[in-house]
Order: structure tokens, then C-alpha cells, then sequence
């Protein structure tokens, strides 16, 4: 037997966690799902080791670009006429993804055996998705499983480009401010000190640029193993710390309030809400299941999952969902006037759809910007740094260079 910690809805829209005991993993869901509840996450705790492998919420080990393929596969056979069960079948065979195979393998024995397919994906939390298990039950249920599929697809490529985006535009700073570490460790630990003894060999009154570069030196030469642990220390209580509720609210503001990067990080937020919301409305799925679907959506930031709590529990009263939003302060302005005219034009998903892409073109043009201005900000940087280096290295050469002349 092995405990299980998990987070589950009920039928009333209402979140709960808990703990359960059980033989295995499938065990556990059958035992949830028997009780009526809807599976948000499941984490199961290692005996042996006393750690726990969690089965996260979002796609587990297999990759973004993996499951979009998937689903644009099973809806192109289906659109051609191919049985459920044979589809699934070659699907599964021919996945190249290990954990997507034997999840679909086993999807396939459950819907031969006459489960719904939204129910055997549902067994699988560690792939699929709550995003997954509404779009597919909202396309069982309306007859229309193949275009919720093609919608997953869309759905999955339009977020796994704009995260391609983002991590390219970082990648080259990244890797140039990490070159450039490389150069700045090599002159303060190999350069500076052969210098710093010719300069006491003469004796020289050195000025104070050059006095606290050789002070850094030999800070950073003396004492290496010690800032070394003290760092990794740092490091280790930081993700320990940002692993709790008030560590992950804290890194939320941090990120929201830091100029010229939290405007950024917020668009991207309000694009993905945007988009998954559009996206569930548009297939079907109930404004209350939408807003579930998104608290997972945003298990990583605090603020937005809070949020929309509180605008889940407003609409389950009574309050439009426009109202509700604005009722938050969290989404932008623009945000909830435009749900208020998507909703009095009883165009909602369109309008949502809409302003998802002008908070893309947004993000877009934040990338082409941020691409084009790092060169200049990198160079003079670290052109900076090394002339202060070379500076401090250089004036008490100048020094002895006068004495030397006379």
C-alpha cells in the first residue's frame, strides 16, 4: 500500500486536497473518480526513500510538441473514418514518446471496454490534462470529438511557439552573460594577483580603483571555497523557500513589480488566460469548468490561480463573468471591459480569441525590441567591467613608468 496526496473537484465546482491509501496509482484514480470527483493532481509518496514522485499536473515527461502531434493525428483519422479504438491503437504504437505510448496503450484497452475516452484520459493525470479532459468530454459530448481535438492542437502549438519565442530571446543573453563571467573570473583570479605582487614588490601607493579590484582579487582567491559553499547554500534555501505558498506569492510580485520585465511577464500571463479561456468556452465547456481548467493552468503563480478562485466562486453566485474579473484587480482593464462586450454581443469566445491575439502581437513585439537593444546593453556592460579591470591594472603601470623616466 502507498499514500496518495491529491486535489480533486466535486461536482459542485468546490477544490479539496486530502490523502488516501492505496495498492498503485490506478488504484488511487478509480477511487477518486468513483466518488464522483474530477482529478486536478495526484502525488504519490516513495516508501523507500521517503521523497515523493509527483504526477504532475500538465504533461509529466512528455513534451508539449509530443501531444499536439497527437492530438492532430487522432483527429485527421478520425475525420477519415478510422474506429476510435483502431485509431488509439496505431496511435499508440507508433508514438515515439515512451510515456505517451504506454499511456495511450492503456487509454486504448479502457475505451475497447467501453469507457469514454475523456474518462480513460482522465487516468492519466501525469499526460493529459484537465485542459484535455474538458475540450475531449465537451467534443463527446457534442458529437464534434475530432474539432476539439484540432482545437487541443492549435491550442498546445500556439503556447509551445510563444514559449519557443521567449526561450530563444533569452538564450543568447544567457549564454553571453555566462562567457562573460568566464573572462571576468580568469582576469580576477589568474591576471589581477601576478599584478597586485608586482605592484608590492615596488611598493607602490596604489589608487583606490586598484586597491579594492586587488581587494576583490584576493577575496575571491583566499576565500573561493567558502563563497562557493555559501552560495550553493543560498541557492539551496532560495528553492526551499520558493517551494512554499509565501515563497511562490513572493516571486510573483518580485516578477510583476520588476520594470520592464513584469509588464512582460504579466502579458504573457493574461495571453495564456486568454487563449485556454476562448479556447474551453468556444468547445463547449461550462464557464465554471473554464475557470477550474485555468487554477491548474496557473498552478505557478499565486496571484492569477487566487484570483481566479475568487472569480469562480462570484460567477457560481450569480455575478457575469466581466464583473467578476474586474472584480479581482488582478486582470488588466482591457481585459474586463472587452469580456463585458463579448458578452453583451453574446460573442464572448470570438472577443476573448481576438484579444488573446493582440496580447500575442504584444509579446511579439517585446521579443523583437529586447532582441534588437541586449546587443548594445551587453557590450557596454561588459566593456564596462573589463575597462575598470584593465584601468586598475593600468594606472600603477603609468606610475611606474614616470618613475622609471626619472
Amino acid at each position: 500500500m502507498g499514500k496518495f496526496t491529491y486535489t480533486v473537484q466535486d461536482s459542485r465546482g468546490e477544490t479539496s486536497t486530502g490523502m488516501l491509501d492505496a495498492p498503485d496509482e490506478n488504484s488511487a484514480i478509480s477511487s477518486l473518480q468513483s466518488k464522483g470527483f474530477f482529478i486536478l493532481s495526484l502525488q504519490a509518496e516513495k516508501a523507500s526513500s521517503g521523497g515523493a514522485a509527483a504526477i504532475s499536473f500538465g504533461g509529466g515527461s512528455v513534451g508539449g510538441r509530443d501531444l499536439a502531434f497527437f492530438a492532430e493525428q487522432l483527429a485527421t483519422l478520425l475525420n477519415g473514418g478510422v474506429p476510435l479504438v483502431r485509431t488509439l491503437s496505431l496511435l499508440g504504437e507508433h508514438a515515439e514518446n515512451k510515456t505517451l505510448r504506454m499511456a495511450v496503450s492503456q487509454v486504448t484497452k479502457d475505451v475497447a471496454s467501453g469507457s469514454a475516452l475523456y474518462k480513460a484520459l482522465e487516468r492519466h493525470p501525469s499526460v493529459f490534462d484537465s485542459l484535455w479532459i474538458s475540450l475531449v468530454q465537451a467534443g463527446e459530448m457534442g458529437g464534434q470529438l475530432p474539432k476539439a481535438l484540432k482545437q487541443i492542437s492549435s491550442y498546445i502549438e500556439s503556447q509551445e511557439s510563444l514559449k519557443g519565442k521567449v526561450i530563444t530571446a533569452m538564450a543568447y543573453p544567457a549564454v553571453l552573460g555566462l562567457i562573460s563571467m568566464g573572462v571576468l573570473a580568469f582576469f580576477i583570479i589568474k591576471i589581477v594577483p601576478t599584478f597586485a605582487e608586482i605592484f608590492k614588490s615596488f611598493q607602490l601607493k596604489l589608487p583606490p580603483l586598484t586597491a579594492a579590484v586587488i581587494g576583490v582579487s584576493n577575496l575571491v582567491v583566499h576565500h573561493f571555497v567558502t563563497i562557493t559553499i555559501g552560495l550553493m547554500a543560498a541557492i539551496f534555501l532560495g528553492k526551499g523557500y520558493l517551494q512554499t505558498e509565501a515563497g511562490q506569492w513572493t516571486k510573483g510580485e518580485v516578477l510583476f513589480s520588476t520594470p520592464f520585465v513584469g509588464s512582460f511577464y504579466k502579458n504573457i500571463l493574461v495571453e495564456r488566460l486568454l487563449t485556454t479561456l476562448s479556447t474551453l468556452i468556444e468547445s463547449g465547456v461550462s464557464i465554471l469548468n473554464a475557470i477550474t481548467v485555468l487554477e491548474g493552468v496557473f498552478a505557478d503563480n499565486l496571484q492569477f490561480q487566487r484570483a481566479l478562485r475568487a472569480v469562480k466562486t462570484d460567477v457560481a453566485s450569480g455575478k457575469s463573468i466581466s464583473v467578476a474579473f474586474k472584480k479581482s484587480g488582478v486582470f488588466p482593464p482591457l481585459v474586463t471591459e472587452m469580456m463585458w462586450m463579448g458578452e453583451e454581443s453574446g460573442k464572448l469566445p470570438e472577443i476573448l480569441s481576438t484579444l488573446s491575439n493582440f496580447y500575442r502581437e504584444q509579446i511579439d513585439q517585446f521579443i523583437r525590441r529586447f532582441t534588437s537593444m541586449i546587443d548594445p546593453i551587453m557590450v557596454v556592460f561588459i566593456g564596462g567591467i573589463v575597462a575598470v579591470i584593465v584601468l586598475s591594472i593600468f594606472m600603477p603601470i603609468f606610475q611606474l613608468s614616470q618613475i622609471g623616466s626619472k
